[in-house]
This record gives C-alpha cells, structure tokens and sequence, in this order.
C-alpha cells in the first residue's frame, strides 16, 4: 500500500510525526493560543483530497483557506513552477520578467471595466495595504469605511477595516477607519422583511454614514463583493449598484475586496460580475490567482487613479512583487481554468448539487438556520432556534456543539472551513459531482449532532 505522495504508510507516519514534534517546538501558530493547539498534519493532498498523519484521506471542503481553487497538485501548475525554477527562480521587481507580464495581461483581461494596471503584492492582506494607500494618495483624503462582518487580512490596515472580533485586540481606534452594517437579511439591523428593504436600507445608512463622517474627509469604501469569512452574505439587488452611485456621488473610491471571492469561486471569474455593471475603482485579488501555490496577490487599478502616478512616483513596492514563481503559477492556474472550464464547473456544481443539497439538509435538520451561497461558496448559519435564530456559538466564539460536529466530520473523512457558528462549505472549484454528494453525505450524517443542541 502507498499514499497519495508514492510512499510507503509507516515511512510516511514517521515523518509525520517528526514534523508534529518539531511544529510544536519551535513554530509560533497565527490566531492561536500556543499552548491549546493541536494541529492536524497533512503529508500529501491531490485534487479535493488531503492526507493527515496517519494516512487518513479527507475531502477537502475547506480549499485549506478557501484558496486552493483549481484542487491540489494540479499537474499544469506544478510543471509551470518547475519549469519557471529551472529558467528564473527570482528577480528584482525592477526589471520586466515573462511571467510577470503575462500573468498581468491574464489578469487584466478577466478584470471588470478598465482595470487593466496591476500591482503584484505577496498576498491578501498587503494587496489591502497597497489599495487603501492607492485611495489615499490619490483623493488626498484619510478616512475609509468598511462594514462590520468582514475580513480584510491580519496586517495593520487590513486588520482595522476588519469587521470581525479579531480586529479588537489590534484596533485603538486611530487607524482611520469607520465600520459601518451591511445588510444581511438573515440576522438585519434595518427590521427589513424582504432583500429590496434591506438593500435599500442598508444604503440610507451607509449614506448616513458618509454624511455624519464628512464626505470630504472619506478616501475610500472597501467591500468584500461577497463576504467571506464573514458568513458569505450574497449581497441584494441593487445593493453594490446603490454603494457605487454612493462612490460617484461624494468622489469616494470604490475598493473591491476579491481575494476570497475570485478567481472562479462564485461561478464567475470574480464575484463583482454576479452585480451587472458594477465596476470598482479598485479591485484586491489573491488566494485563487494562483491557487495558493506561491504566495502571490495584487491590485487591479483603474485608469484614473494609475494616471495619479504617471508622473508621480507611487511610494510602495515589495522585494517580491510579481515573483517568477508566483506569476508562472498565474499563468498556469488561470489557462488551466479557462482550458479546463473550471469556473463553469463551479457554477455548475453550486446550481445542480451544492445548492439544491444544502437547502434539503436545511429542510432535514433544525439545526439549520439558513443556507447562503453560490458556485462552490457557501455557508451553512447553525442555530439553536429556527424561530429565534439564536446561534449555535456565540459571536466570536465556539461551542460544544461545534466542535463535536467539527471532529465528526473529519473522523468521517470531511474537512471543513468554521467559523463561530457557521460551516462553510467551500471546496475546490475543480469538485465534481459525485465528490460533491460525497460531502453532503457526510454533513447529513454529522448535523445530526448539532440537531441534539437545537430546539
């Protein structure tokens, strides 16, 4: 017997277990309290499946941070890096190299509207920084708005625009932000009862908003197009159309946050496309560009605010900007994915088998508040009370209920993305359908544990 990556289970068990004792030793975790961890090992992942320490294979339905968008070890990617490695490992950021021209061209032609500049970042969360400071510099103005419930990345300003409880412990409320709701129809600040309320609502506020905080004195608004981490909350009609006419209106950039929502997994190359004529000024991309494979992100930029720095020296950069590696990984992941139809694979998947299988979970058990999604981008809401919709975790916590689920669906072979007290079920735009009712399996046998603490 071998696994996934040819070797035989107890040389692969040792090494496993080496690579625990040395994590544990000597590597500082990110959101954790150090002590507590206890981290699974992964020794070999291929397409939607990974392999733990001790040889068990799960179904990934995590895409490992809902970035693994074209599945692992795709074989084009892998050669592409390798190729890339034997040709030009690395190069300053100065001097032009291939794959950074042609990843930007691919990019930019996939881009909405004009945003045909791209500035390559190293990831998510500094993509954030580059693109608050683009909106800065470029209206002069200081202040930017971003919504509660939302993830932005772990740096300093990304964390401040972040709406979500990891902010607390960073935030000391001079960073120039001002949170604001988004609507939500599901749990609505606004008493909406239908999505055209809610959406018209929530854009009263958000101007009410931008007036109290002084409209000259706001630089930019960021958005998720469909928020991530957050809960995935599919935003209403006319509700990004409203935010942009708000843009217009009081000279205001329009920030796009795709790193979570591009790349295919909506169903379209980027979640903005799912709002007709909605072009933002600005648009963040990472995780799905390149699937992970090198660490690789960026700013797409309209032409009117790259034209603020066509003589004017932009004061940013990054050694690794547009890195050979990452932009060969690019280039492969996104002809790959138009070569092999993987964005109509993931809306394909989500209309046919995610959607239709999630809301009959939902009818099966009370567990189940709410299902949102599309593509391959969905979120199950668990609650105690069908009725009340009281959470099956606390904001910003966890719960028993949870976690039992949690460690049920991996002891049956499922690996989730959580977070409080949602499932979200995210996996690799490359799933097809029976890995799909594969994972729907699972869940409808583990929410059956969740449904003993609902009401």
């Amino acid at each position: 017997m071998t696994l996934a990556n040819g070797s035989a289970p107890e040389l692969v068990r040792q090494a496993a277990d080496r690579a625990y004792e040395l994590d544990r030793r000597h590597v500082f975790h990110s959101w954790s309290a150090q002590a507590q961890r206890t981290p699974m090992t992964i020794t070999a992942a291929r397409g939607c499946y990974v392999w733990d320490g001790d040889g068990n294979r799960l179904l990934d339905f995590s895409s490992q941070l809902v970035n693994t968008n074209i599945g692992h070890q795709h074989p084009k990617v892998v050669a592409a890096v390798r190729e890339q490695a034997a040709k030009l490992c690395t190069i300053a950021p100065q001097h032009v190299n291939d794959a950074r021209s042609e990843a930007a061209r691919l990019i930019a032609e996939r881009t909405p509207g004009e945003l045909d500049k791209i500035f390559f970042t190293n990831g998510g969360a500094d993509a954030v920084e580059h693109a608050v400071r683009l909106a800065r510099l470029h209206t002069g103005r200081y202040k930017v708005l971003s919504r509660y419930r939302s993830y932005h990345g772990g740096t300093e300003t990304a964390i401040n625009l972040t709406g979500d409880p990891r902010r607390w412990p960073n935030d000391h409320g001079n960073s120039g932000i001002v949170h604001f709701f988004g609507p939500f129809l599901y749990r609505s600040q606004f008493h909406a009862s239908n999505e055209n309320e809610e959406a018209e609502r929530a854009l009263a506020h958000l101007e009410q908003t931008i007036v109290f905080e002084g409209p000259d004195t706001i630089a930019a608004i960021v958005l998720e197009s469909i928020p991530g981490t957050a809960g995935i909350m599919v935003p209403p009609p006319g509700y990004m159309a409203g935010v942009r006419a708000l843009c217009d209106k009081y000279g205001i950039v329009f920030i796009a946050d795709e790193v979570m929502s591009g790349f295919g997994r909506t169903g379209k190359w980027f979640a903005i496309e799912h709002f007709d004529g909605v072009i933002p000024d600005l648009l963040i991309f990472a995780k799905g560009v390149n699937s992970g494979y090198v660490p690789l992100g960026g700013v797409a930029i309209s032409p009117t605010i790259a034209a603020t720095f066509d003589d004017r020296p932009y004061p940013g950069g990054l050694t690794y900007s547009g890195h050979p590696l990452a932009t060969a990984a690019a280039v492969a992941t996104i002809n790959a994915m138009r070569d092999e139809r993987i964005v109509e694979n993931a809306a394909d998947i989500g209309t046919r088998v995610l959607g239709p299988g999630l809301r009959e979970l939902a009818e099966r058990h009370p567990s189940i508040g709410e299902v949102r999604g599309t593509g391959v981008f969905w979120a199950l809401e668990l609650v105690r009370d069908k009725r009340t919709r009281e959470p099956l975790a606390p904001y910003g916590g966890t719960s028993a209920a949870m976690n039992e689920t949690v460690a049920a669906a991996k002891a049956a072979g499922l690996l989730l993305f959580v977070n409080f007290n949602r499932l979200h079920v995210v996996p690799p735009c490359i799933i097809d359908e029976t890995e799909a009712e594969q994972g729907l399996h699972i869940l409808d046998h583990v929410l059956g544990l969740a449904d003993k603490y609902a009401l």
